[in-house]
Parts: structure tokens; sequence; C-alpha cells
């Protein structure tokens, strides 16, 4: 396991203060789960729906009244089905308390359990086996600042290069959590990658924004022989791009496109 990243005196995810607010914990729950549809919509549109069915990607968000719970997608329901109501709750044991008659993925628990449970500051997060992001996992390495869009992960993504099979027990999340550290980003070696944030929005954004920095990168090096952005530049431009505000905003036309596209989507 490896990381490039330096995070001494600095908080894991910067405050919240540019989120919504609600005035019940209903209407939170309503509009954190609504993301949460819309995320696995947008996934499913850009191709991030790999592998089978239902099996091969999943996010999830803490419930505001109760956090040590967690929603995510049922099992072997394709992400372009989703709906606000089909999505279920699972707690801390892996039960599912909301969504009678539905079934968990259990990587989706092994993971995901993990982190919510290493990480307070993590509202969300995302793994999916994405083409791009699960052929650069194969490579081993991090993300170099190649372009503007790249350095947002700069110096804030780690790999885990522990790769034991399908994540089915919850030590091996342990261990992926453990690599993730404080980092929004990892990358999963010979998996595929994942992302956190402090919102839905911010931890499918910065997923969107990583596998597209997996692609790039793998076009530039396929290329030729590319020229890296200096420290310096890079983590400036970090500043800028890579923290949760870019992250939650960047999901925000998406958010916007597929609810007009897809309605269906809130019910």
């Amino acid at each position: 396991m490896s990381s490039d990243h330096d995070s001494e005196g600095e908080p894991a995810l910067e405050p919240e203060w540019y989120l919504p607010t609600f005035d019940t914990a209903e209407e939170e729950r309503q509009h954190r789960k609504q993301r949460l549809a819309a995320t696995y919509r947008i996934f499913a549109k850009l191709g991030f729906e790999d592998g089978a069915v239902g099996a091969a990607g999943h996010v999830t968000v803490r419930d505001p009244e109760d956090p040590e719970t967690f929603w995510v997608n049922p099992w072997g329901v394709p992400f372009s089905h989703i709906t606000t109501s089909s999505l279920i709750r699972v707690d801390s044991d892996g039960n599912i308390v909301d969504g009678e008659g539905a079934l968990l993925n259990g990587a989706a628990f092994a993971i995901h359990s993990q982190i919510h449970a290493a990480r307070p500051d993590v509202v969300a997060a995302a793994h999916s086996h994405s083409m791009y992001g699960k052929s650069f996992s194969a490579l081993g390495r991090h993300l170099r600042p190649l372009t503007q869009d790249a350095c947002a992960f700069y110096d804030d993504h780690v790999i885990f290069d522990g790769y034991s099979g399908v994540v089915m027990e919850l030590d091996e999340g342990k261990r992926i959590a453990a690599a993730l550290g404080d980092c929004k980003a990892a990358i999963l070696q010979n998996h595929g990658l994942l992302t956190v944030g402090a919102s839905v929005d911010a931890a499918a954004g910065a997923f969107v924004a990583m596998d597209r920095a997996c692609q790039s990168q793998l076009l530039a090096e396929a290329a030729g022989d590319p020229i890296d952005i200096g420290d310096d530049v890079a983590r400036h431009t970090y500043s800028m791009v890579g923290s949760g505000l870019a992250m939650w905003f960047t999901f925000q036309p998406l958010y916007t496109e597929i609810a007009r596209e897809q309605p269906d989507l809130l019910d």
C-alpha cells in the first residue's frame, strides 16, 4: 500500500459550508437519497457499471438521523433502474433495516462499512469498475499531474496494492480504509477506483473526475512521453480544482441533466 499524500495537520475533508441545509432529518434524507439514485443513473450513462449487473460497483451515503447506517443500491438491480425509493438502508452489522425483500451486495458492505467506520467525516463513498479506472489500476501507479484536471488528485490519493480477490471479508475492507487514510481517493490495484466526500455530490463528482484523469493519462502515455506539471504549480492548482467544493460543483450539472432526462429516478 502506498501514498504520496502528506496530511500533517490538515483536516481530512473541509467544512461543509456550501452544502444545503434542511429543517428536518427527513428532508435531508430525501435529498441524499435523490442524489444517490441520480449517481447510479449517471454512472450507468457513463458506462461505469461494468461486469455483473449490480455487482461491480456501489455508492453509499450515511443516513442523517442514524449515521451508523447507510443507504446503498440493492444487489442485482441495474444502475439505470435505480430510483430513490428502491434504495436500501443497512446497519453496521449488515442487516437491511429499510428495503424489504432486497438483497445486499456483500462486497459493498465489506468495503463501505469499514470506510464509514474509519472516517466519521465521510458522508458518501463511491466505487465502481469503470473501464479507464480499472485499466489504470492494473499499472499500480499514482496519477501524474499531467493536466489541470488531474491536479485535483495531486497528493490526495493512494494506491491499495493488496488485491486478494473479490472483497467479501471485513478485514479486507479495513485494510482498504487504512490505506485510504485521510485522502479523498484510492486506486485499488487490479480492481478499480474509490472516492469519498462530505456529500454524495462530492464523492460522485470526484469519481467522475478521477476516471477521466485515468483516461487522459492512459492516452497521453500511449501517444508519447507526457510532461508533468511542476510540483509547486500542481499543488497550487490542486487548491483550486481539488477541493470538496470543486468536486461538489462538478456533480451539479450532471445531476441537473440526469434529473431532467430521467425524472423517474426521483420516484
